[in-house]
């Protein structure tokens, strides 16, 4: 790294550790920089978590009874209800410790899954949904669930529905049809955080096959020889159950392929995406305007789904910027 790269990147770690968004000050300690839990510094970000910014605005809106917007449904209306509520805190640094998170996540697992191991927008679904499954799986662990028996059958879950292909499928419930392309990144995302002394080994083998299938495609190609899907070139916060590169460069450098040659393209853009001033923009909001669900809400406002964000698109973000961090941080390692 030269002198001057040095110095753009202690201004950028300056502006993630400013003490206005605590949860960014946290988890760039945390995860970025590496300090211990009992370090000072993070010791106070993360008291001060649900006292300022981002955590302490979302907890705000929950009631009383542990959820948001209404309790009649849980998952809807997208993208404000109480199961988007949930990722979004387990990305902020909470964890169950925070009265809100427990309620809420209680509420979750108790409603929504279903008797097969899985979860879906009701529970009342004879099986699990996939997308809402990995989502939940991946949640649940970084808000302190890991240990959770519902959690584990969640990844059990994911493992005995994962398609031949290597891949898994959102396109039907149970995700035993087919994989037809990146969109469903959940189940990975979910062992990426999942502790490996818990792993089986069908787990194992499960996340190596998943794994082989993004990498054949290079993180960004609808097949394994084709053109990739406009919106996957976009960075997006919150994630949602959205596919972008980043996300599957957080996930796979995540699982320790940072090696592998195949995420050249991906880490190409990564880095050409970076901004003068060393930070990264958020480009859009999901559903991203040019993604089917995107079109579809334009075309149909009434039923349109509500946009959540945390930050303006086409502005510096700092969530993308900690995210992009990590994932360069990564490779370094490996070099």
């Amino acid at each position: 790294m030269g002198a001057d790269e040095a110095i753009l990147n202690n201004s950028v770690i300056d502006w993630l550790l400013e003490e206005k968004q605590p949860s960014i000050r946290y988890l760039t300690l945390r995860e970025l920089l590496g300090r211990s839990k009992k370090d000072t510094d993070v010791r106070s970000a993360r008291r001060n978590i649900t006292n300022i910014g981002w955590a302490k605005d979302i907890l705000e809106k929950q009631s009383p009874g542990g959820f948001w917007v209404g309790d009649r449904s849980l998952f809807e209306p997208k993208y404000i209800s109480t199961f988007w509520m949930i990722l979004i805190l387990s990305d902020l640094g909470l964890t169950k410790e925070e009265p809100g998170v427990e309620k809420a996540c209680q509420m979750w697992m108790k409603r929504c899954g279903t008797r097969d191991g899985g979860f879906s927008q009701t529970g009342k679904a004879k099986e699990g949904h996939l997308c809402i499954t990995g989502n939940t799986a991946r949640a649940l662990v970084k808000l302190g669930y890991a240990d959770h028996p519902r959690v584990r059958r969640a990844f059990e879950w994911l493992v005995k529905n994962q398609s031949k292909l290597g891949g898994w499928s959102c396109w039907n419930f149970g995700g035993r049809h087919g994989s037809r392309d990146l969109d469903s990144w959940e189940p990975l995302s979910a062992f990426a955080v999942y502790p490996r002394q818990k792993w089986t080994r069908s787990m194992k083998l499960a996340v190596e096959k998943g794994a082989q299938f993004y990498l054949e495609r290079e993180l960004h190609k609808l097949r394994k020889e084709g053109e990739g899907y406009e919106p996957w070139y976009r960075f997006h916060y919150p994630n949602h159950y959205y596919y972008g590169i980043l996300v599957g460069l957080d996930f796979m450098t995540t699982l320790g392929y940072s090696g592998d040659k195949r995420l050249g393209y991906a880490i190409s853009l990564l880095k050409k995406k970076r901004r003068a001033d060393g930070k990264w923009n958020l480009d859009a909001i999901n559903p991203d305007p040019e993604s089917g669900q995107g079109r579809w809400d334009r075309d149909n406002p009434k039923k349109a789904s509500i946009h959540f964000a945390l930050e303006k698109p086409g502005k510096p973000s700092k969530m993308i910027t900690l995210n992009a961090l990590k994932v360069l941080n990564r490779l370094d390692e490996v070099r």
